[in-house]
């Protein structure tokens, strides 16, 4: 899955989930990128982490399907999101979740959950009670009201983040955490814009994905530093960037 440095339609960011999940369960042999980490080497979080718990990477099979929660799941992508990945592994096998009243349409078409990512006690009970394995994360407030309520977007972007890379630690999920065009500002390069360039954003959103880019660099290095017993060392880290 590459780097996305244009907006992207509808169309467009449906064709990006096609391909990312075709890559998904795919022998990090052949060299792609997975866009799904074992997190255990956070090892930032003030909360306690078991010492013996297990971290590796598990693939899947017709039989053995992964079981997903979505965050944010009523945003721009979520939905969609829900219905690939359950026409892939079954519609029971796929959760989507938010903190707002779903249409009868979305309610109807397969679990749905109420999920308040400022709250950990709470995300910890549905992964355990629902025995996730996978976890797509796009709950965040976007750029305009972002804007409009700093310090409720520094919540949900970052504190809300931290609570979602406990919980995959924790709990040995594959995590998926978008990025976003916004995490370049106006004195990024452009056409084209490298992966790596000055990256001074003047919104929030923009800010707080930023951040998470670094969270995710920081993991990565920290996994390729463990002892191969504590890690699948084959999993990598690069940001899917696009709009909004």
């Amino acid at each position: 899955l590459l780097s996305r440095h244009a907006c992207l339609g509808v169309f467009e960011k449906k064709m990006l989930f096609i391909r990312m999940l075709r890559r998904l369960g795919q022998s990090p042999a052949c060299g792609c990128w997975t866009p799904v980490l074992p997190v255990r080497f956070l090892g930032i979080s003030p909360r306690q982490i078991p010492a013996d718990a297990n971290f590796h990477s598990a693939s899947f099979s017709d039989t053995d399907h992964p079981r997903v929660l979505i965050t944010g799941g009523l945003g721009q992508l979520g939905v969609g999101l829900a219905n690939l990945l359950r026409k892939r592994f079954g519609k029971d096998n796929v959760i989507l979740s938010d903190i707002r009243k779903p249409p009868d349409h979305v309610f109807h078409s397969g679990p749905f959950i109420y999920s308040d990512i400022l709250d950990y006690k709470n995300l910890r009970e549905i992964v355990v009670n629902n025995r996730i394995t996978w976890l797509f994360h796009y709950s965040a407030l976007l750029s305009a009201i972002g804007e409009a309520n700093v310090s409720l977007a520094r919540a949900v972007n970052i504190t809300g983040l931290h609570n979602i890379l406990d919980v995959a630690a924790e709990h040995n999920l594959r995590l998926f955490v978008p990025s976003t065009i916004g995490a370049f500002g106006p004195t990024s390069p452009r056409n084209p814009t490298p992966d790596l360039c000055i990256q001074r954003p003047r919104t929030i959103y923009g800010v707080s994905k930023v951040h998470a880019e670094l969270m995710g660099e920081t993991m990565q290095s920290r996994f390729s530093m463990m002892p191969q017993s504590m890690a699948n060392s084959s999993a990598t880290w690069k940001p899917a960037r696009g709009c909004p």
